[in-house]
């Protein structure tokens, strides 16, 4: 069965966890030594030795500062997705300034390699209960998927009870297909997150293996995983303030490039819109 893998396309000053350290605003990024560009090619370097290709769920404000870098993705053939401007959390925005947000990294990806994004991933997966609005303003905005929602219980993200496969939505502007990350029910009351990202850098590579095995094979559902390119770059500034922060940010950066490589090796993956054509 094929996957879904994705690489959401960010700077290493960007995760939610260094956002709340304080002091980072945007109006900081350009101070800071970006290392994005770097740790991108090396995802692309990743995937081409998993002969694979992906879905780059890439920032707005990346695409401003590096449009040559986005030209890089679309031609190496992997389908290219928004991934916000500037990775604010949705449920802290109002509907007015999403769609703002949102229409400006459309801009910014298209101008920088032609092509128009079609799928979204909201910034730390915000779009939960409180913040569902936002599906209809990606129709609005011509998007025709999204996989914004973690079918999980987590104190940033996720909306449990949830449903794990991929279904169509129906919003007061039209339709969008909605692809849940991958997890994992383990009882009638739990399910686990085996989306990559964090729980692959934090958690014994096992762990994923079996999810995804018991999601093609048991349940026969297509798993969709994702990772960062800040999370195969060992040697990034630890900006993240506090221990929980840091290690949800820092732990497992070594060894996160082996793991996807025999995550590649291991099981099939293509893009959202190979897997999920509409």
């Amino acid at each position: 069965m094929r996957n879904v893998i994705s690489v959401d396309v960010e700077d290493y000053f960007h995760p939610s966890e260094v956002q709340s350290a304080g002091g980072l605003g945007v109006e900081r990024w350009k101070t800071l030594p970006s290392r994005v560009e770097d740790s991108t090619r090396r995802c692309l370097d990743l995937l081409a030795r998993g002969r694979t290709k992906g879905t780059f769920f890439i920032l707005g404000w990346v695409a401003e500062n590096y449009p040559g870098l986005v030209r890089e993705i679309a031609a190496a053939g992997h389908e290219i997705a928004c991934h916000s401007h500037l990775h604010r959390l949705v449920y802290d925005l109002s509907p007015a300034e999403f769609r703002q947000d949102t229409l400006r990294a459309v801009k910014a990806i298209s101008d920088a390699c032609g092509v128009t994004p079609k799928a979204y991933r909201a910034p730390s997966y915000s779009v939960v209960k409180r913040s569902m609005w936002a599906l209809e303003v990606l129709v609005e905005c011509g998007f025709t998927h999204d996989s914004s929602i973690y079918p999980i219980a987590h104190d940033r993200y996720g909306i449990p009870g949830f449903p794990r496969d991929a279904r169509t939505i129906e919003t007061a502007s039209g339709p969008i297909l909605e692809v849940p990350v991958a997890a994992v029910r383990l009882s009638k009351s739990h399910v686990a997150p085996v989306g990559g990202g964090g729980y692959l850098r934090l958690l014994p590579y096992a762990y994923t293996a079996a999810g995804i095995r018991r999601l093609n094979v048991e349940e026969r559902l297509p798993a969709c995983v994702y990772f960062h390119p800040w999370e195969i770059d060992p040697g990034q500034p630890r900006l993240a303030k506090g221990a929980l922060s840091r290690m949800r940010t820092y732990w497992g950066l070594g060894s996160m490039e082996k793991k996807l490589d025999r995550l590649l090796a291991e099981f099939s993956f293509g893009t959202l819109e190979e897997v999920y054509p509409v």
